[in-house]
């Protein structure tokens, strides 16, 4: 059938049985049409892209930029049973990858899945390359197609192609009713005739949740942790109604669980057009437990960081009596938006402020994954752009504790935004440009904070300066992503304000110093200001903030040529198979 006649069946389809039925008809084709992919005519159906493809010349030095690392999972010490629970637990986020891809980029999926039996030198670059994007846009280079010809949707696969945010917010304001569907963060958005419809996540997945949920069922079974078993059965359903909070709260009750896993839509990193739409990521996590009890220090302090936080106190919910669960794992398995583009070493969930409000949230760092970041790129690159003095300074020890706190201060600061229209999420308020703000807040109060500790005696005053230059060292780290990556655009912006304030300068041999002297003044003042942003949930002044701040400086883009053959991020391997469906 032609889609002319396929339009004019759905139309008349939808005026005899009305719009549910329509729905179930729809995600019947969308399944039928996901098959149907991986049936190509032409060159594709051989293994190989078409050979008039535009595909980027230089593959071979974008790959470059990132350096394959084994991610094994150590089986040693654990019991059958376990090694069972682990692979059970791997089988289900791969449904999570199949979901993230069509969230990312559903025409990359197609292409991907096509050059799969090609031996092509090209397909087989080009192949990686969309794996390591989950995309046919590349990440480091604003976004920009690296195959093809097409400009990234703002909205990826959550919304209609061309939609515009200002056509949303007219139809929101014309249709007051859909707003809340709209914005949920578990949606996707499409056009039925004349009218946008908000399609849940639970419905347009159902055939990857399902059987999701039944591996995390049949995990649970496998479990000796009854707690953890129980949050595996909470989060299965969660799936299926798209109701996360029962789960997030049973998951900040676990007390330091052998094994963990990350399992949700969480992040909004992917939503460029409203900033408030969840990917699906995943992690299998084994617990290290040397090194988790070393955060122990960290826990006992963060209600009392919460009052010194230069923001108003009605902005500040007391943090006393919440749980603060830390949690230093290593990741032998990771997909969805946790194992493309940018690797995450540690996060701060979930983001869902109620349970914030109520419960607190989880900080985990990822052992093996901090490793490799700072040997592979944040030593090699402080050793090119820093001081040798101050280079010397940078440890993993320093990167390490400004990366607790920088978890750490994801829960921290305001909750919610006081607007004229009441109290509102402050992602909502501030739209696509949260995560960015966000990513740049708990920096920079992080920051913050581990002046705080060394002021309260409980962090060595003599480590302050390795600190610091731990920080600017992983500061040229992450500006190497672009701005158009949220952790890029945040650290883009410190870095200009901290050049603007004198707490970092280049010399005529194009190193960079940090003056240790105006770094405290520098950060409380940038991280009054984040935070006040995020309180009031003022939209218009995060982007001019951004806007004044956000520009890559001529002289760092030169600097940061003595770098380029230190690979930007790591492209994990891992023992189990890669694979999207």
């Amino acid at each position: 059938m032609k889609n002319g006649s396929i339009k004019s069946f759905f139309a008349q389809f939808v005026r005899q049985y009305g719009p549910v039925l329509f729905f179930i008809l729809l995600l019947s084709t969308f399944g039928v049409a996901q098959q149907k992919r991986r049936v190509m005519a032409g060159s594709a159906a051989k293994g190989g892209a078409p050979a008039n493809l535009k595909v980027a010349a230089d593959l071979e030095q974008r790959l470059a930029k990132f350096r394959r690392v084994q991610m094994p999972f150590r089986a040693a010490g654990l019991s059958a049973r376990e090694q069972q629970l682990v692979r059970k637990l791997v089988e289900a986020c791969g449904y999570l990858e199949s979901i993230y891809w069509r969230q990312s980029d559903p025409e990359g999926l197609t292409l991907y899945q096509s050059l799969a039996s090609s031996r092509n030198r090209r397909d087989v670059q080009l192949r990686r390359y969309l794996w390591i994007n989950a995309s046919r846009f590349d990440l480091i280079d604003e976004n920009k197609p690296f195959v093809g010809t097409e400009a990234i949707p703002p909205g990826r696969g959550f919304y209609p192609a061309n939609l515009t945010h200002d056509q949303v917010e007219q139809y929101v304001k014309e249709h007051p009713d859909q707003k809340a569907a709209i914005y949920d963060q578990f949606t996707i958005v499409r056009w039925h005739h004349e009218k946008l419809e908000a399609v849940p996540y639970r419905i347009a997945f159902r055939a990857f949740l399902e059987p999701a949920a039944k591996a995390l069922r049949a995990a649970a079974s496998l479990s000796d942790d009854a707690a953890f078993a129980k949050f595996l059965r909470l989060r299965a359903d969660a799936l299926l109604s798209d109701d996360y909070f029962p789960s997030d709260l049973a998951w900040l009750e676990l007390k330091n669980p052998k094994f963990d896993i990350i399992f949700a839509p969480y992040e909004t990193y992917l939503d460029g057009l409203l900033g408030v739409k969840g990917s699906y990521g995943a992690a299998v996590m084994v617990r290290n437990e040397r090194e988790s009890k070393k955060l122990e220090l960290f826990q006992k302090y963060v209600p009392q960081i919460q009052d010194a936080l230069p923001l108003e106190a009605e902005d500040r919910p007391s943090k006393h009596g919440l749980e603060t669960p830390m949690e230093v794992m290593d990741a032998p398995f990771r997909a969805g938006d946790l194992t493309h583009g940018y690797q995450a070493v540690a996060d701060n969930l979930p983001n869902d402020p109620r349970v914030h409000e109520q419960k607190g949230s989880k900080k985990l760092f990822f052992k093996n994954f901090m490793d490799a970041r700072v040997n592979y790129v944040i030593l090699p690159v402080a050793r090119k752009l820093m001081e040798p003095e101050q280079a010397a300074k940078v440890s993993g020890e320093g990167y390490l504790l400004g990366t607790i706190m920088h978890e750490i201060c994801h829960g921290l600061g305001p909750a919610f935004a006081r607007t004229a229209a009441g109290k509102v999420s402050i992602r909502e308020a501030i739209g696509p440009g949260f995560s960015g703000l966000e990513e740049a807040k708990a920096d920079v109060t992080g920051m913050f904070t581990l002046k705080w500790l060394v002021d309260h005696e409980a962090l060595p005053k003599e480590k302050l300066e390795e600190y610091y230059a731990s920080y600017v060292g992983g500061l040229f780290r992450t500006v190497r992503f672009g701005t158009a990556e949220a952790h890029g655009q945040a650290e883009m912006m410190e870095f200009n304000y901290l050049s603007e304030r004198g707490a970092v300068s280049r010399n005529a041999s194009g190193r960079y110093a940090v003056a240790y002297d105006k770094m405290p003044g520098a950060l409380t003042d940038l991280a009054k200001e984040l935070l006040e942003i995020e309180a009031t949930g003022d939209r218009s002044r995060a982007e001019n903030w951004f806007k004044k701040y956000g520009t890559m400086p001529e002289e760092l883009k030169a600097s940061l040529k003595a770098a380029s053959d230190v690979p930007v991020d790591i492209d994990p391997v891992f023992s189990f198979a890669e694979r999207v469906r």
